[in-house]
């Protein structure tokens, strides 16, 4: 598996979206709830270790899938409790507050 990374950055605030590379392009539905894996997350694919470095600049991060999901929970990114699960794929997103 493999992690697709994109990087948006707006005066002091950087955006982090990541997504599974295997299910970009994919839309998932549950309820009335509806995950569109677009364009929005198609960056480069990175290594873990690449993926964990942007987040620690990071301001907002917006991440689906298992093995990100994953990733970002073992750099203190995403708890258990903040997953969403929409279809059997994990949804979560993360924000620094000041």
């Amino acid at each position: 598996m493999a992690i697709k990374m994109k990087v948006y950055r707006r005066g002091s605030e950087t955006l982090v979206a990541a997504c599974d590379e295997s299910i970009l392009g994919k839309t998932f539905r549950q309820g009335e709830l509806r995950l569109e894996v677009s364009g929005f997350y198609d960056g480069d694919v990175v290594t873990e270790e690449k993926f964990l470095t942007q987040l620690a600049g990071a301001t907002m991060g917006n991440f689906v899938g298992q093995e990100t999901i994953e990733t970002a929970k073992r750099g203190g990114y995403v708890a258990d409790d903040g997953v969403l699960w929409i279809d059997g794929i994990p949804h979560a997103q993360y924000f620094v507050m000041m």
